[in-house]
């Protein structure tokens, strides 16, 4: 009997899980990937979301970063995404462990009428209309380079400051260069240096830090969530 393509390739999802993350070790140099259990994990996330080993010299983490992100996760701080393609690959069950609402931006019902007033993106004015909301939250934004501009003239005008920011707006017309402005903030991020990103990366980003804020994550242990 011929075999199947399943019989021939498929795995259990455990087995799934630790060749994958074996896969990322073997292929990324060691040194791009951070030793601290919590920061390691994003890192690997965003490469494993990717499918690309070379994002990894891209990545940048802030300081404290992953770290302020944990902490504000575990106080119950909502969780703010630009694209629902983010709100949706959110954990609603880890999220659910310490109370963290997701909420997409673009769902604030004022947007398409603030954001013909003004003459600018629905984006931006989903940001502006959310501004008090964000202080001390986590903010994902993977789609939207104008909702991260948006955020970081808020940051500027000390309207709010987010406890993280995983930025990672993806694109060849300002997608960088939202990126280059956020890494110049004093403010906690997450993102991927250049072009590259996307929902997808937000959603790595912010799972690996439910998993850390929900005890979840031992030293070297795997994080792939199915």
């Amino acid at each position: 009997m011929k075999t199947t393509l399943v019989e021939r390739y498929g795995l259990p999802p455990a087995e799934i899980e630790i060749q994958s993350f074996h896969t990322v070790d073997r292929l990324v140099s060691a040194h791009l990937i951070p030793t601290d259990p919590a920061e390691g994990a994003v890192v690997r996330r965003l490469i494993h979301a990717a499918g690309d080993p070379d994002i990894a010299g891209s990545v940048r983490l802030s300081a404290g970063a992953v770290a302020a992100g944990v902490a504000a996760l575990q106080q119950g701080c909502p969780i703010f995404t630009d694209v629902h393609m983010i709100s949706v690959g959110i954990s609603t069950a880890m999220a659910a462990r310490h109370g963290n609402r997701v909420a997409c931006l673009m769902d604030h019902p004022e947007a398409p009428a603030r954001a013909k007033a003004d003459g600018t993106t629905r984006s931006i004015a989903a940001v502006r209309l959310h501004a008090a909301a964000l202080h001390g939250a986590v903010v994902a934004i993977g789609n939207a380079p104008t909702a991260l501009l948006a955020l970081l003239d808020l940051v500027d005008a000390g309207v709010c400051r987010p406890a993280l920011i995983v930025g990672t707006p993806v694109g060849f017309i300002n997608a960088a260069e939202s990126k280059d402005e956020l890494m110049q903030r004093d403010v906690p991020y997450v993102t991927i240096q250049g072009y590259r990103g996307g929902s997808a990366a937000a959603v790595a980003a912010v799972n690996a830090l439910l998993k850390a804020a929900t005890g979840q994550l031992a030293p070297g242990a795997h994080i792939l969530d199915r």
